[in-house]
């Protein structure tokens, strides 16, 4: 014979509203974070910091100034083996792109000498500006660089678009700064 249970049975309708309620409210946060990146995109691009730069020849120049054209920014030093390897290849992007409208900007860490920058540009032939950043101020205007090399795509609208610590995906940015370059024209 089978024992009777006084236990009253269970029914599943709590349990189901609540897992229904926890789902709309996943997707009711989902809508809200996709609402506020929609309507604030400058959380996914962020402007460029506006800095000041001085050349190994000696120019001033802004960064602001530049706006209008994409602009691959890149720290690097004279120690660092990823970087010695990507300058040939930003030499050849900067022969192929700077006619449309492409700059380029090497800085140089605040703790690479100024004269072993300058003989290293001389040496390799770079094309592209090589700026100074003698007091860090540049890397910490870009998020407090610190590892070499460290780059950024700054869009034609002045937005940083593109950030890699490390050595780039050279078909990759040269295929966004295509884009960018078709935009514009």
């Amino acid at each position: 014979m089978k024992a009777h249970d006084d236990r009253q049975p269970r029914h599943r309708f709590p349990d189901m509203r609540i897992k229904e309620t926890f789902i709309i409210l996943i997707v009711a946060l989902l809508f809200i974070v996709a609402g506020g990146l929609w309507l604030a995109p400058d959380l996914l691009n962020p402007k460029a910091p506006d800095i000041g730069l001085t050349t190994i020849k000696g120019d001033k120049i802004q960064l602001k100034d530049l706006e209008g054209k994409p602009v691959l920014v890149t720290f690097w030093a004279t120690s660092c083996p990823g970087c010695l390897k990507e300058q040939p290849h930003l030499v050849e992007l900067y022969n192929k792109l700077h006619p449309q409208g492409l700059e380029i900007i090497g800085i140089a860490m605040s703790y690479d000498p100024p004269n072993q920058v300058i003989a290293l540009q001389k040496n390799r032939d770079l094309p592209y500006t090589i700026a100074l950043d003698l007091d860090g101020s540049a890397a910490r205007s870009f998020d407090d660089v610190r590892l070499t090399p460290t780059s950024f795509l700054i869009s034609p609208e002045g937005k940083i678009v593109f950030k890699k610590i490390g050595e780039m995906d050279m078909a990759k940015i040269e295929q966004t700064i295509h884009d960018m370059l078709k935009q514009k024209g």
